[in-house]
């Protein structure tokens, strides 16, 4: 009986530790894979009704560029500080591509309703590669 628990327990550490290096691996972010991006939007609206247009048509500029919303809008629960009136973010597959979007003739053509809709502060972040 000593033996097949002797036997089981080193099955059970050699996995162990045979695992650790995999996990290891796995962490590590693979060359040449580029980082995520996220536009952030912090933004006040001033015009709800003239929001509707930008709200209706936004998504469909970013999609293209591999976007997809993670945020938009939603319950804020502040845990420190003042809480932000409205937070949208959109994550990219890289920089280069929410910026590509962001420059995009189709999406400067909806900016002009959001400034004039909303008090906006608006960057893009780099991730982690995953």
């Amino acid at each position: 009986m000593k033996s097949k628990r002797s036997l089981l327990f080193v099955l059970l550490t050699a996995a162990v530790i045979g695992g650790l290096p995999a996990k290891a691996l796995y962490a590590q972010p693979v060359p040449g894979t580029k980082p995520p991006a996220y536009y952030i939007s912090e933004f006040e609206l001033t015009d709800p009704e003239g929001i509707k247009p930008y709200s209706a048509a936004v998504e469909s500029t970013f999609m293209p560029f591999g976007g997809r919303y993670v945020v938009r809008g939603g319950k804020v629960a502040s845990l420190e500080g003042e809480p932000t009136r409205r937070l949208i973010m959109i994550a990219f597959p890289s920089m280069e591509q929410a910026q590509a979007w962001y420059d995009s003739p189709r999406y400067r053509e909806l900016m002009p309703i959001r400034h004039r809709s909303a008090k906006s502060r608006i960057f893009i972040m780099e991730g982690f590669a995953n």
